[in-house]
């Protein structure tokens, strides 16, 4: 019986247990990259592992996240992540350079090799042929330092397109048809590998689009093979001598078969309030306020130069804002230098940074009650900055279509010629703001620059005998981190946990924050209850680094995201889910529950719990590994491996 792709690749990397499905592994990872957002916390915890340098292959440090700069706090941030870099031997990706995806797809990432992002769009570089994986910042630092990535053997999910995409149909409405059919949910464990002969016709940008957007699924990650479109896309950047040819065995055999004609796709739209609300663009006819083109979905040349040809000639119309973001400093290079950013310009566009900005809702948030168009890959209720705002995420083509008209307009029906941008056989090469890693002697001569913001990363305790508390919140189905731990004009707060803690939960609960403390100051612990789903979306370990820090010991849900599970033991908070999703309804909130012996049936290898809350006894489910024990046990994954470095060098 022959491999899938994506069983090769993590048997070649195979650095601790026996591959079976289901069960944990650990994987020697190849290359890491983090952001500014989750990158400084990455690198405190990296720095508390007392270690001289990276042991990766490859380290990138990108700045793409907090560039607004407003204070002091993230250009401290940024500073402290230089200073890192030139410490330890990373590449610095400086602000400016472009969206760590996009950047990473141009510039560094391989067929073959694994990626370890603290990003959750880290599998954009599955468009190249990589294992790419998002995850919290301390499983990156523990990367960096050589450690294992840990997760279970996956099912591989075989999407097989066939045919060809049509005019104005786009690799974004691809993979918005893949969560049509998988949705947003019951995917945890699982890999989508693209097969069949309709891959032949999409370019690795194109690719790259539903990587990335796979992530919304919930997939571990998603995967291409490496081709002949792979040759010409790195030849294009420089680097042919990169390139392998990968594919799955003949006789592969894979968990599940989805079957996609590209010839059938047609233009649609993520509606509000999820990536998985999908709808033909058709069904859809509401006046536009604001259309944001850009974000690590889609802001490649071809996006960008398809979009320009559109507008060329035409001007916005009145009441409607348009933001375009360049997807890195290559793209904006290439376009300014045919003039196609001119083109946008004389449109009406508003040309903003190379960022993620919009995407995160740190900047060009709609008005109120308004109608935002995005070419984005997240439409959760007030992501945009914006609550009372309705996000609709499409393709570049129907965003600037409906630029055009003012309203959400298939670009069918525009009754112009489709704009067919060939990918350059050269793109425009020029790494002059990316700085490499210094010589080792070199590194020695360095100090670390830390502003006011930023702190020590908090350490927990380890695992007490019972968890004794209360009930601080409950919450429903699809709560994600973005609910936990709000971004936007908070994220500057990032290097500072007693700071940010103040606003876990503040979408949903302004008062959790002050509750927890309160009861933590007692001595007593923190129960979250929440319903199926919870911790979807982005990988940002905070919404449980800052939980943790507010004396939060357990989180019982319906279900929990596997990024956010993964991050809830690293930080030594017991991830129990119910056996009985119907006990939801009877843990409300202020419910003063105990789960007994917990510490002695972690040790004893239990899978099953009880609490007990007034005469109830709830019965929960902790599906975890040994070493998921040894690491809840001892508070989480800091104080583990800090502990097990020391047992080491005795």
């Amino acid at each position: 019986m022959g491999y899938t792709l994506t069983e090769k690749i993590l048997r070649q990397h195979l650095a601790d247990g026996s591959y079976e499905q289901g069960k944990e592994i650990g994987i020697k990872i190849d290359q890491t990259l983090t952001q500014d957002a989750t990158g400084t916390m990455a690198y405190l915890q990296f720095e508390s592992m007392g270690l001289e340098e990276i042991s990766t292959e490859l380290s990138v440090s990108y700045v793409d996240h907090n560039t607004i700069q407003v204070g002091f706090e993230n250009a401290d941030d940024h500073a402290y992540l230089e200073s890192i870099a030139k410490k330890y031997g990373i590449y610095f990706s400086r602000p400016g350079n472009g969206i760590c995806h996009q950047v990473h797809l141009e510039r560094f990432a391989r067929p073959g090799k694994t990626l370890l992002g603290s990003d959750s769009h880290t599998p954009t570089a599955g468009g190249v042929g990589s294992i790419a994986i998002g995850a919290g910042g301390l499983d990156v630092a523990v990367a960096m330092g050589g450690g294992a990535y840990y997760l279970a053997a996956p099912r591989v999910i075989n999407v097989r397109l066939e045919g060809r995409l049509q005019p104005w149909a786009t690799a974004k409405d691809v993979v918005l048809k893949v969560l049509s059919i998988l949705s947003t949910k019951g995917n945890v464990g699982c890999v989508c590998e693209y097969t069949g002969e309709g891959i032949s016709s999409l370019t690795v940008p194109e690719r790259a689009t539903i990587t990335n957007m796979g992530a919304e699924t919930g997939v571990t990650t998603s995967i291409f093979p490496s081709d002949e479109q792979t040759r010409r896309f790195l030849k294009a950047q420089g680097r042919e001598e990169q390139w392998i040819a990968l594919a799955p065995d003949r006789d592969a055999t894979y968990d599940q078969t989805i079957d996609i004609d590209l010839s059938e796709i047609e233009p649609l739209a993520a509606a509000p309030h999820s990536p998985g609300n999908i709808i033909r663009i058709r069904d859809l006819d509401l006046p536009v306020d604001q259309v944001m083109i850009g974000s690590c979905t889609n802001s490649s040349y071809v996006d960008l130069m398809t979009v320009a040809a559109m507008l060329k000639g035409r001007h916005l119309p009145p009441g409607i804002s348009l933001g375009i973001a360049p997807g890195s400093r290559q793209v904006l290079n290439s376009i300014a230098r045919n003039g196609s950013l001119s083109d946008l310009i004389s449109f009406g566009a508003r040309i903003l940074e190379s960022s993620c900005g919009f995407c995160i809702g740190n900047s060009m948030s709609p008005c109120t009650k308004s109608v935002s168009i995005r070419t984005s890959n997240r439409n959760f209720k007030g992501r945009s900055g914006t609550p009372s705002a309705s996000v609709y995420l499409t393709s570049p083509v129907v965003a600037a279509a409906s630029a055009l008209t003012g309203r959400i307009t298939d670009p069918r029906d525009l009754g112009i010629s489709y704009p067919r941008i060939e990918m350059p056989e050269r793109f425009d090469i020029d790494d002059s703001m990316i700085i490499p890693p210094l010589l080792p002697a070199k590194r020695a001569e360095q100090t670390i620059c830390r502003g006011p913001n930023i702190g020590e990363p908090p350490m927990n305790s380890p695992m007490p005998e019972e968890i004794s508390g209360v009930v601080t919140i409950r919450v429903g189905d699809l709560v994600t981190t973005d609910h936990i731990m709000p971004a936007g004009s908070r994220l500057k707060y990032r290097s500072n946990v007693p700071k940010y803690s103040e606003f876990v939960f503040e979408p949903l609960d302004n008062g959790f924050s002050g509750r927890a403390i309160a009861l933590r100051d007692k001595g007593r612990h923190n129960v979250i209850v929440a319903g199926s789903s919870y911790g979807q979306g982005s990988s940002r370990e905070h919404a449980a680094l800052c939980p943790m820090y507010l004396g939060v010991k357990a989180i019982i849900a319906k279900s929990i995201e596997r990024i956010h599970a993964a991050n809830l033991v690293n930080f030594g908070i017991a991830p129990f889910s119910f056996v009985r999703e119907a006990d939801w309804e009877k843990l409300p909130e202020k419910t003063e529950i105990t789960v007994p012996s917990i510490r002695r049936s972690l040790e004893a290898g239990m899978s099953d719990f009880i609490a007990l809350a007034g005469d109830e006894k709830i019965s929960l489910k902790l599906s975890l590994s040994q070493r998921q024990r040894d690491i809840l046990l001892a508070g989480g994954l800091l104080p583990f491996t800090v502990k097990t470095a020391e047992r080491k060098r005795d």
